[in-house]
């Protein structure tokens, strides 16, 4: 390569002439004078393509494959390596692999996708969609999945954690955001979810389920679809997700529940988030449907059949109701975190709602009255050996010192019934230690200490100052027609 530096400094420092230079050099004039007036190395630029004589016949069927990619989902498209594979097998192909590979990365900067900017009016549009990140709870790891919402006008932010993706999280994650923000978007974007769609349909249509169509029928807003395998037409909450990720929850925050990780932890964020964006958000605000004035019920009915146990079954688990409902059907309203469960229009039982299978939720209330005409089924009913150990040695000790000491155990059970359970615990911690474990004396104990709180309660001034005059018996009397002796 000649030196094109020396050449510039040689002709423009110390003179020497064009034709001086080249014979000096043993070059030709004209790379001399390129030299001179221009101290840009030439390159050498190839003004027609390298012919491709084994790919050529191929060509258009490789640009056919690779356009119709553009349509096809992201992990499902062709590589080089299957392409080359599908001119071997179906084309006979007597190319080389390399051969394919260097055309197809050429045709590949012919077929890349466009993208253009987006953009909404204030209060127009909200994007939803699905994440999921890891968070310590309880001192346990554990997978979350993360509602996220997000303003496209001003980009505030919403996100809320659920155990599952399951349709009463779906909805309690819209009612939660709308209440948050104070209002409701004209439209929400969404991809294509099953808890929103159950059938794709031609171009934009969607079959929609039912629950989308009522939470729309009381928020009144629009929903919108991606297509198929096309999250970026929603790319303002899909960065959301990681974003939520990246900022909200690192460190991994280690939190005692649910109710911390969600209305300290990403609820703090939001509202952080949402101060940082406050022009824009006013004008957001002020852009929003009114809420409705009643809330949305963000539960599924579900018409169960109370079995032998006092159990009803929903969702791989088992729930308990009162045992006399045995044999009837009840309803059980399913929400994202708990179960409620009703007789007509009289709840009868509440459970927190478990995600797992094969757990069995007990509630002491619901067996009372069956151990009342059972009594010695206390000694092994699950529901009694789920309760706290100082149950289990009270337990223990009646039926030790006689044989029927299970029914005054039972007679103790039913103090709940009239007492807390706290207050319970603590007259069983008592008797234990001073060694008088009867059922008589824990009541009479408990009814003493309701006494004494009751006596300990402030009387308010004005009410401290009120005389009631003893009634006057003889008034009796007279109604019944009779005189004083």
């Amino acid at each position: 390569m000649v030196d094109f530096e020396y050449i510039r400094k040689k002709h423009l420092i110390e003179g020497w002439s064009i034709r001086k230079i080249a014979k000096h050099l043993g070059i030709s004039r004209q790379t001399v004078r390129k030299a001179v007036s221009s101290s840009e190395v030439p390159k050498y630029r190839l003004k027609k393509g390298r012919p491709a004589t084994v790919f050529e016949p191929y060509r258009n069927t490789v640009q056919y494959w690779l356009e119709a990619d553009v349509q096809a989902p992201q992990k499902q498209r062709h590589t080089a390596k299957r392409i080359y594979d599908r001119l071997v097998a179906e084309y006979d192909f007597q190319g080389s692999y390399s051969t394919v590979r260097r055309w197809v990365s050429r045709l590949k900067e012919t077929t890349k996708e466009p993208f253009i900017p987006l953009t909404a009016d204030f209060g127009e549009q909200a994007q939803v969609d699905w994440g999921q990140a890891r968070v310590r709870i309880g001192g346990v790891l554990t997978a979350v999945h993360l509602f996220c919402l997000r303003m496209r006008a001003s980009g505030v932010p919403f996100a809320w954690a659920y155990p599952t993706e399951k349709w009463e999280a779906f909805l309690d994650g819209h009612c939660r955001a709308f209440e948050w923000l104070g209002g409701v978007p004209w439209e929400c974007v969404y991809d294509n979810p099953k808890t929103a769609v159950t059938k794709i349909l031609a171009g934009p249509e969607r079959e929609e389920h039912v629950w989308l169509s009522s939470l729309r029928a009381h928020y009144l807003f629009d929903s919108a679809f991606c297509a198929p395998a096309k999250g970026n037409e929603k790319g303002s909450v899909e960065n959301l997700v990681g974003y939520v990720r990246r900022n909200a929850l690192v460190p991994v925050p280690d939190v005692g529940s649910w109710e911390e990780l969600n209305e300290h932890v990403l609820l703090g964020w939001c509202q952080r988030e949402r101060a940082q964006k406050a022009p824009l958000w006013e004008q957001e605000h002020q852009a929003l449907r009114t809420l409705p004035t009643h809330s949305f019920k963000p539960a599924r009915p579900h018409f169960l059949k109370v079995g032998r146990l006092g159990l009803v079954h929903f969702d791989h688990n088992r729930y308990s109701v009162p045992t006399r409902l045995i044999g009837q059907t009840v309803r059980l309203d399913a929400w994202a975190t708990h179960v409620e469960i009703y007789d007509g229009e009289q709840r009868i039982a509440k459970h927190d709602r478990h995600h797992g299978r094969k757990e069995t939720l007990l509630s002491l209330e619901h067996y009372l009255e069956a151990l009342v005409y059972k009594p010695r089924a206390a000694k092994n009913a699950k529901v009694v050996r789920d309760l706290p150990e100082i149950y289990q040695k009270v337990r223990v000790a009646l039926c030790r010192q006689r044989p029927d000491g299970y029914r005054d155990f039972v007679k103790i059970l039913l103090l709940h019934r009239e007492f807390s359970p706290d207050d319970v615990m603590e007259a069983l911690e008592r008797a234990l230690e001073n060694d008088t474990i009867r059922s008589v004396e824990i009541r009479q104990w408990l009814l003493n200490q309701r006494r004494d709180t009751l006596s300990a309660v402030d009387v308010p001034e004005a009410l401290d100052t009120v005389r009631v005059n003893p009634p006057d018996l003889e008034r009796f009397d007279l109604l019944l027609g009779r005189t004083g002796s």
